[in-house]
């Protein structure tokens, strides 16, 4: 019996590994990065992994983080993309060794991470359902376009 990669990550996925461990992973992370430089609680390390595993797992009850990151994490993938392509692209053209075409050239990782958030809410179900941003944005998506580039 042969087992693909995608037979494992299929598995994963049926097991909850990708909609509840990973978020709760990285939310619990950030949260305990968070406390740990502010020093907020102090130097208590344990208190600081009680209060980072609680918002963890709190966040993980009604499903809402599973859903964005099910939506945002793919769309991060494919900007990524488009930003690295366009950086080789670019890398053609300039040196970007010199911190003048850094600084210069610096709009297009905002511009790729801008897109990706707004591309993310438009096409988060949840989100759509408040004032029906997704449905009006996706409606008007290259009228604001253009309008943004003039």
């Amino acid at each position: 019996m042969v087992v693909t990669i995608t037979d494992i990550l299929i598995q994963w996925n049926q097991l909850g590994v990708f909609a509840y461990v990973i978020p709760f992973l990285l939310i619990f992370a950030v949260v305990f990065a968070i406390l740990e430089k502010s020093k907020v609680l102090g130097e208590n390390r344990p208190i600081m992994a009680i209060v980072s595993a609680s918002l963890g797992l709190l966040s993980l009850q009604f499903d809402y983080v599973s859903d964005f990151f099910a939506v945002i994490f793919p769309r991060f993938g494919i900007g990524l993309s488009i930003f690295l392509v366009l950086l080789i692209l670019i890398g053609f053209f300039f040196n970007l060794e010199k911190d003048e075409h850094k600084k210069k050239l610096s709009f297009i990782g905002w511009l790729t991470g801008i897109g990706v958030v707004i591309w993310a809410l438009s096409s988060w179900d949840s989100w759509t359902g408040y004032y029906g941003f997704g449905g009006w944005f996706a409606e008007y998506v290259w009228s604001l376009i253009i309008l943004g580039v003039l």
